[in-house]
């Protein structure tokens, strides 16, 4: 009897090993955690990512990239809102309002890229102050970031009668290219990929966004685009969060040094010819963000404030500053 019992707890202890084994084989070869990013289909985050996929950056981070495109800023916006995917590409007003609303989406930095006044190459507008009485073109909306700056701009140098005078058309950023290389407009203000095309093709940059923030105060290189998910998410998930947040700056440093992986992007960039693809590299990479902190997310607030200013209620909501937990404080650099 007592030989039999021992026997049976051998076996018991047998199979307890052979049970414990297969645990941990599973738990070693469970599937990392798909990270689902939402991308506008010809967007320049695409090049980031596909880099990142390239060079294996998702699984040596533990997690899996899975990028699934879109036709409209707004069209990611409702796959986030619908956890139709974790992560879209978009700016910290957007999750500012969002979180004021009750949502808790929050932001780590992708770009700080912004537009630029263009003008054809004989225009005779040499400044911002020039606008008033020309047809421009503003890409985006009436509380486009980069229009409110130039207000903001205008109105503190006491020429707000120029963009009171100027003849407005807001419109999509292809259609205002199309619509200034006819003739049909003196010039646009557009985003930095779009003004890239324009000078690739011989019209003039009058002024950079980034220059109007300068002169407005804002000092710091402040990242306006980011990637975007919820904060219960990021804390459910944050080790892979964090390996996603690496892998990015790791794809930045690779970009910033590797001519073979712009070539390989060229696709990607729909880059007609190699001035066009030079431009584009170059603004990419003048947007990478070298810091991101306290001092970065102060600036950012008092950008805000100024948007807030000029924009009113419709732009802000009536929030005289961001909301807290607008920036993932887990995230610097």
């Amino acid at each position: 009897m007592k030989a039999r019992s021992c026997l049976n707890g051998l076996i018991r202890w047998a199979l307890f090993a052979i049970l414990l084994s297969l645990s941990g084989h599973q738990a070693a070869t469970a599937a990392p955690l798909e990270i689902r990013v939402g991308v506008l289909k010809f967007g320049t985050v695409n090049w980031e990512l596909e880099t990142l996929k390239h060079h294996g950056l998702d699984s040596a981070n533990g997690f899996r990239l899975v990028s699934k495109p879109f036709a409209s800023p707004r069209a990611t916006q409702v796959a986030l809102l619908g956890s139709a995917v974790d992560i879209i590409v978009g700016d910290w007003i957007w999750v500012s309002r969002q979180r004021a609303d009750g949502a808790d989406f929050t932001f780590i930095p992708y770009s700080s890229a912004v537009g630029a006044l263009m003008v054809p190459k004989d225009s005779p507008i040499q400044e911002l102050a020039d606008i008033g009485g020309a047809k421009i073109g503003i890409a985006g909306g009436p509380l486009d970031k980069s229009w409110l700056l130039a207000q903001a701009f205008l109105k503190q140098r006491g020429q707000a009668k120029a963009y009171q005078d100027a003849v407005l058309t807001f419109g999509s950023p292809p259609l205002l290219n199309q619509l200034l290389l006819r003739g049909e407009m003196d010039g646009v203000i557009t985003y930095w990929h779009y003004a890239a095309r324009l000078q690739a093709a011989g019209l003039r940059r009058v002024v950079g966004v980034g220059d109007l923030a300068k002169a407005l105060g804002v000092h710091a290189q402040v990242p306006l685009l980011g990637y975007i998910f919820r904060e219960d998410w990021a804390n459910a998930h944050r080790r892979e969060l964090l390996g996603f947040a690496a892998a990015i700056r790791a794809t930045k440093r690779l970009l910033a040094g590797s001519a073979k992986d712009w070539q390989r992007l060229r696709p990607l960039m729909r880059a007609p010819d190699e001035a066009t693809a030079a431009l584009l590299k170059s603004g990419y990479l003048a947007g990478m963000p070298g810091r991101w902190g306290d001092e970065e997310r102060r600036q950012a607030d008092s950008l805000y404030k100024i948007l807030a200013e000029v924009g009113g209620p419709a732009f802000s909501g009536g929030r005289a500053s961001l909301e807290p937990g607008t920036f993932w404080s887990a995230v610097s650099y």
